[in-house]
């Protein structure tokens, strides 16, 4: 019997310390009335408007025996019409960072648009230029012109200092529906939800909604601490920002030169697990395993090989796959870098100048090997690809990069084309594009329908 009163007399000690009344009186809800009063001016609402051209509705109940001659026959026919085009629409949102008429909002909001109409809190409407995009962030800088007025800012904060549980507030245009406010916590920090290679967004349980997007994410001192851009379709209570972190040297480069530029390394790697590590003698499953060096790159002129795995860029420990890219991408192009590496037991360091990184380079980096049949590099098609090439299209194969003199080059191939048909079926992804590629006898051509932006074109590749 004391031994039960004992433990009850603990168990009952570890409650009372879990609900100490001093931390519940601390635990106040901020004055968020105050606080969305203050903010609203300097949140706007953007809408844009973009011409796109509408794909040819495919002819259905054509196939069967003489399903070659109806082909023929009607693609002969439409040969050279026009595409019809219509005005496509959108909404978003954003934020003022500068008195003078500098706008932050989402790359996916302003991309490709023809007119950027940008709506104040106090209802006027202006006009809006675009300074730059940065796809891979996602983020655009946009600039408004009121003359000598000062408008209101949106102060910048830390999002490196944001803890987990903390109070959030966002505020946006979703659905249309202007200046709304909703709030929430910060759920996590760090998240990759497959967007880019730059992954590392705060998920927060704030009402996040299409047009949204471009938004601020503000914390309780009132600074912005993210740039709302993600939900999970169907998921309630998920949403995605940018941390303002990141943004800030995207924000300074977009503003004095409407381009960012991030370093390359010229690696092609895969991330560690337990048993790879035990493999290679780490005791740890840290670091980012190299499969491939690119010929001719920075880390093949410093002596990266094959089977390394990098463990620190210029003393920052690489602890997952997801870190190494967003090292590399910020370090200056043209200067040298330390590199520790773990090669045959111990560790080594390298040293390597960092060249700069384009769309080519990063594409082939993350594509497969070249295929030898159409002399062709190609990827499967992932929504960061998708809206940096600007592509309607969710599926088929992404060229990535082109032998020269091969059948894809006299094709007339570029980079950037996404191939969705292969001889009137449709392209899925690499693979399904292989296997039509495999049945086309040696000195037979392969009718390929592409996408090049927002144009459809017809092409033959003749398979060797």
């Amino acid at each position: 019997m004391r031994i039960y009163r004992y433990a009850l007399l603990v168990l009952l000690s570890l409650v009372w310390v879990g609900v100490d009344p001093g931390f519940l009186g601390a635990a106040t809800t901020p004055d968020f009335v105050t606080l969305s009063e203050q903010l609203k001016p300097a949140v706007v609402n953007i809408n844009t408007s973009k011409t796109v051209q509408s794909r040819r509705p495919a002819l259905p109940g054509l196939r069967g025996p003489q399903s070659d001659l109806f082909e023929d026959f009607f693609e002969h026919f439409f040969q050279g019409q026009p595409n019809r085009s219509r005005q496509q629409r959108s909404l978003g949102s954003g934020f003022i960072i500068s008195a003078d008429g500098y706008i932050l909002t989402n790359h996916h909001v302003v991309n490709d648009a023809d007119e950027i109409k940008v709506k104040l809190a106090d209802g006027r409407s202006f006009t809006a230029e675009l300074q730059g995009g940065d796809s891979k962030l996602d983020l655009a800088l946009l600039k408004i012109d009121t003359g000598s007025e000062k408008l209101p800012v949106a102060s910048l904060g830390n999002s490196e200092s944001l803890k987990v549980g903390e109070w959030v507030m966002a505020i946006g245009n979703p659905f249309g529906l202007a200046q709304t406010v909703t709030v929430g916590i910060v759920s996590a920090k760090g998240r990759v939800i497959g967007a880019g290679p730059y992954d590392d967004f705060i998920q927060t349980d704030a009402s996040i909604n299409p047009g949204n997007s471009g938004g601020p994410l503000f914390n309780v001192r009132g600074e912005v601490v993210g740039i709302n851009t993600a939900i999970v379709a169907g998921g309630q209570g998920i949403g995605f920002a940018i941390p303002v972190d990141i943004a800030k040297d995207v924000i300074a480069q977009l503003r004095e030169t409407g381009q960012v530029v991030r370093g390359w390394l010229g690696v092609m790697v895969q991330a560690m697990t337990e048993e790879l590590a035990a493999s290679f003698g780490l005791k740890q499953a840290k670091g980012a395993l190299v499969t491939e060096v690119v010929s001719g790159s920075p880390a093949e002129k410093a002596g990266v090989l094959r089977g390394d795995v990098i463990l620190s860029v210029n003393g920052r420990v690489v602890d997952e796959l997801n870190d190494l890219p967003k090292q590399v991408a910020a370090l200056p192009v043209g200067e040298s870098a330390q590199i520790t590496v773990f090669r045959d037991g111990k560790k080594r360091r390298l040293e390597v100048m960092i060249a700069r990184l384009s769309d080519e380079t990063e594409i082939a980096e993350g594509g497969s090997a070249i295929d030898d049949k159409l002399g062709l590099g190609l990827v499967d098609l992932s929504p960061e690809l998708q809206r940096r090439y600007r592509l309607e299209d969710s599926r088929g194969a992404l060229v990535a990069a082109i032998t020269p003199g091969g059948p894809g080059a006299t094709a007339g191939l570029q980079v950037g084309d996404l191939i969705i048909e292969a001889d009137g079926r449709v392209v899925v992804d690499v693979a399904s594009l292989r296997r039509m590629a495999a049945k086309v006898p040696a000195g037979k051509v392969l009718r390929l329908l592409l996408q090049r932006r927002n144009q459809l074109l017809y092409t033959v590749i003749k398979v060797p």
